[in-house]
């Protein structure tokens, strides 16, 4: 009697036990569903605690102009910029975001660590014999990175930015975890990307910006490209 009461109640176990996976499996995919956890509110903690969270979660391909956010040097190359963005399938103002940290708009800029022009490119991005500094050369390569990256982020524009400055590698990491150079990137990036997107006249984050070092990169640019002559 009692071996078959056990044979019996096998089959009831083993539907328990299904019904329990099942559960499981439903949870882990409703996980997938919600997406990454790390959010650009995960990232602004980490860079600058004291500041509201910004929304950039989507860059996509914007038309017209370019915001007026961004410095003369950088608005010096705004019909580039446009043409050059649209060739990744890049919001412009994007793009002028990255040039406005990068370079301001300076041509010629070479950092200590090598990176060249207007996207502050490493060599390595470049095939032997192309010329670093010319600006459509620049462009191709810094903006290939870029929409790669952004690609690589799930269409965030934070994390694009953070994998611009320290690789993107750094995509798939805790914001905390990222090198604090890429951090502040990701701090004046994001800030300035969101006002010029908004619409807005002027960018507060872009003048803390300048207060903070880029009024003279800016000053180089301008003497550059020949706007301190006009």
């Amino acid at each position: 009697m009692s071996q078959r009461l056990v044979i019996r109640l096998i089959p009831v176990h083993i539907f328990l036990l299904c019904i329990i996976g099942g559960w499981a499996a439903m949870g882990a995919v409703q996980a997938l569903i919600q997406g990454n956890p790390l959010g650009s509110g995960t990232v602004l903690a980490a860079a600058a605690p004291q500041q509201p969270a910004v929304d950039v979660a989507v860059a996509l391909p914007v038309t017209g102009a370019l915001s007026a956010v961004f410095t003369p040097e950088v608005r010096f190359w705004e019909d580039k910029i446009v043409a050059w963005s649209a060739a990744f399938g890049l919001d412009p103002n994007l793009a002028a975001t990255v040039m406005q940290i990068e370079s301001c708009g300076a041509p010629g800029v070479v950092s200590s660590s090598g990176a060249q022009g207007l996207f502050q490119v490493m060599p390595f991005h470049f095939t032997a014999g192309e010329a670093m500094q010319d600006p459509d050369t620049n462009a191709a390569r810094g903006l290939a990175y870029l929409a790669l990256g952004l690609e690589r982020g799930g269409g965030d524009a934070g994390l694009a930015l953070a994998g611009y400055n320290g690789g993107h590698s750094q995509i798939g990491k805790d914001g905390s975890l990222w090198p604090n150079q890429t951090q502040r990137y990701w701090y004046w990036g994001t800030g300035i990307y969101e006002e010029a997107k908004s619409g807005a006249a002027a960018s507060g984050r872009l003048q803390e910006w300048l207060q903070a070092g880029g009024a003279s990169l800016c000053r180089t640019a301008s003497s550059q490209i020949g706007l301190a002559a006009q």
